[in-house]
């Protein structure tokens, strides 16, 4: 039988997108988490400047570009020395995350199982769909947003896992995990525990975490320069953690020709050494989010603050919409806002939606002003 390949998930939201471009000023589209902001200079100069373009760069990335990766590593999370050899170089971090599962299965071919987040980025289960296996959703811990109720997987899930895939904080919902309690879970099951990490620099509840925190044995963080620097186009992420499963990763990307671009190495090392950057970009995630919180709170939706992540999850009030879908269609005919419906991301999403708050304060003022304009009492 053939591999039916589902439609894409943002492709669904192309009515929705029409309906919000025909307002006057067009489209504000809060839809995906893609920068809008600019990268640091020094970055741009760095892509241009680093003459690596004329060789074929390393797979697993440029000693620069690993030995910046540790240092950040060692900077951001107080820890200890971070060998360049525990790191290597991805091209951004969701051709990782697809890609895990096919490689891991490399290595324990017994094994067919991925357990991930149940609300959460699609592209977990869509990995363990390219890998040809089994893609077993694992809930939220009880009356929280973020984590992993760890608790209810099954133990012949457990047997079967390649993988234990953790997002903290959580794409979409904000929340925080548990990491010491998942790396723990994973060293007595056997099963490696891969952390994506990529929204950490923007952790609004208490300091930045990584699981890499709770030591490197069995686990693997995953780590990208899109959101953090505004890098997205370029295409440039590292994970670093257990030494045989990083270098595992890497020989078997050598082998598959994963390579990111020798300018993007240079550039993401360059990125990887300023923290000032990241300062003025967390400022203006912070100014968004209180911005658009309150907007959907005078429009009748009420949403808390994220505890990190640029998002904002908000539930669909009782009564005033069918389902999240219908709400979508709403902020998008009224206010020119295109949001993403939650469940998107897992049926535990269903009468929420996701608003990422990417686009400059001038494109969010656009649709308080429109939402300001109707009437919902």
């Amino acid at each position: 039988m053939s591999f039916e390949l589902p439609p894409y998930p943002y492709d669904r939201l192309s009515s929705l997108a029409a309906l919000a471009e025909a307002l006057p000023g067009g489209l504000v589209d809060c839809s995906i988490g893609t920068p809008c902001d600019p990268p640091l200079p020094a970055v741009v100069e760095a892509l241009s400047s680093s003459g690596s373009e004329r060789g074929y760069p390393a797979s697993a990335g440029s000693l620069v570009l690993r030995e910046a990766a540790a240092h950040w590593l060692a900077r951001r999370f107080g820890l200890p020395d971070v060998p360049p050899a525990s790191v290597t170089a991805c091209v951004g971090t969701k051709e990782m995350v697809a890609s895990a599962p096919h490689f891991l299965r490399l290595r324990q071919p017994e094994r067919d199982t991925v357990l991930y987040p149940a609300v959460s980025y699609p592209t977990y289960a869509m990995g363990a769909a390219l890998a040809g296996c089994r893609a077993i959703p694992v809930p939220p811990r009880p009356g929280a947003l973020g984590g992993l109720d760890l608790g209810a997987i099954d133990d012949r899930d457990a047997a079967r896992a390649l993988v234990l895939w953790s997002n903290s904080p959580s794409n979409p919902t904000g929340g925080l995990g548990d990491l010491g309690a998942e790396a723990g879970w994973g060293r007595d099951h056997g099963v490696p525990v891969f952390s994506d990490e990529c929204y950490a620099e923007f952790t609004w509840d208490g300091p930045p975490r990584s699981i890499l925190q709770h030591g490197f044995g069995g686990v693997v963080a995953v780590h990208s320069l899109s959101k953090r620097s505004n890098m997205a186009g370029v295409r440039v992420g590292f994970c670093a953690g257990d030494e045989e499963l990083v270098e595992f990763l890497r020989a078997v990307r050598q082998h598959a020709g994963l390579m990111v671009p020798g300018p993007a190495q240079a550039a993401g090392a360059v990125a990887l050494a300023d923290d000032d950057h990241v300062r003025v970009q967390r400022a203006r995630y912070r100014e968004r989010l209180e911005f658009m919180a309150e907007t959907m709170g005078a429009f009748g939706c009420p949403v808390a603050l994220p505890a990190g992540g640029f998002y904002l999850w908000i539930r669909v009030p009782d009564g005033r919409w069918t389902d999240a879908w219908a709400m979508a269609e709403a902020l998008a005919r009224l206010g020119g806002l295109l949001a993403s419906p939650g469940d998107l991301y897992g049926p535990g999403g269903a009468g929420l939606i996701r608003l990422a708050v990417v686009q400059p304060m001038e494109r969010l003022h656009l649709v308080a002003e429109r939402l300001g304009r109707v009437s919902h009492g």
